[in-house]
């Protein structure tokens, strides 16, 4: 099962409403996923030569403060974090890599869940309509967005195993469907320097996009090599800091619509997520054709 929301906006009038869209999308797809849920926000972006990073704290009472604190020492410069139930986002004065390689010697306990210019992942097992509450969305505003809910039915059912996966700077992926070959293509893509942090064959894919866009691919030909290197059936949305895209399988068995006005352009996997939004009843919609990439964004696809 599985439900994918995805909402780029074209024009500034709705992005203050960013948050309460896609909110009212996943809650509209929480039962094809009712075991978690996640979003990757694009907002806000990190001045030059700063970086922004998304944690996640197991903790009862994250010391989000004490973390802040040695980012701001480490790097001179630090934001205050911005905090969202077990998440917290900081903005650094620091290259990504500078700030990942401080976390993981200093804050072990911590785990990664994107870093970037604009990108900001929160996702967390349970309810999507409580997923919602918990991460107040309603008050994010951003240029875009992706949203997932999910249905285990291939791995465990924790924050890790969560949709939004990010293998990439700026660069997540949201997965509806199955592959069968993942765990080789894991193991190559290791050897290529690609780091996993669970047994998720989405996050296999998304590891796949970000070492060929390494190697000099674009996101579009990143894509269509999936039609030739993965084995399965996926409907995938993609993020990256300036848009979004999406790709369905050549056998296309995996559900999913997408709608256009002058003002936005989004996907999901049932009509009724695409028409909670304004101006939905106008809108163009159409089923993505199998095999084809559709991008948005002002240099997604070179």
């Amino acid at each position: 099962m599985c439900g994918i929301a995805g909402l780029y906006m074209k024009t500034p009038v709705l992005q203050d409403n960013l948050g309460t869209l896609l909110a009212g999308m996943l809650e509209q797809l929480a039962d094809r996923g009712p075991d978690s849920a996640g979003v990757a926000f694009y907002r806000n972006p990190a001045p030059d030569g700063w970086c922004k990073v998304s944690l996640h704290s197991a903790a009862e009472e994250p010391r989000w403060a004490e973390v802040g604190q040695g980012l701001a020492h480490a790097f001179q410069n630090a934001s205050p974090p911005e905090i969202r139930a077990s998440h917290a986002t900081f903005t650094v004065a620091a290259e990504a890599d500078e700030a990942e390689q401080w976390l993981a010697e200093h804050h072990p306990e911590l785990t990664l869940m994107s870093s970037g210019q604009t990108i900001e992942i929160y996702k967390e097992a349970g309810r999507p309509e409580s997923f919602v509450s918990r991460f107040a969305l309603d008050d994010m505003g951003g240029t875009h967005a992706l949203g997932h809910t999910r249905m285990a039915t291939e791995s465990r059912v924790t924050t890790d195993h969560s949709h939004p996966f990010s293998t990439g700077l700026d660069l997540c992926l949201v997965h509806n469907g199955s592959l069968s070959n993942h765990n080789r293509l894991r193991r190559e893509l290791r050897r290529e320097g690609i780091r996993f942090r669970t047994d998720c064959d989405s996050e296999v894919a998304a590891g796949y996009l970000t070492w060929r866009m390494r190697e000099g691919a674009s996101l579009e030909q990143a894509l269509e090599a999936c039609l030739d290197d993965l084995d399965g059936f996926f409907t995938f949305a993609v993020g990256t800091h300036d848009g979004f895209a999406v790709l369905r399988d050549p056998i296309a068995c995996k559900p999913a619509v997408m709608a256009e006005t002058d003002d936005w352009v989004a996907i999901a996997s049932e009509y009724r997520a695409i028409a909670t939004l304004p101006g939905a009843a106008e809108a163009a919609n159409w089923e993505p054709e199998p095999g084809h990439v559709y991008s948005w964004g002002t240099a997604l696809v070179a």
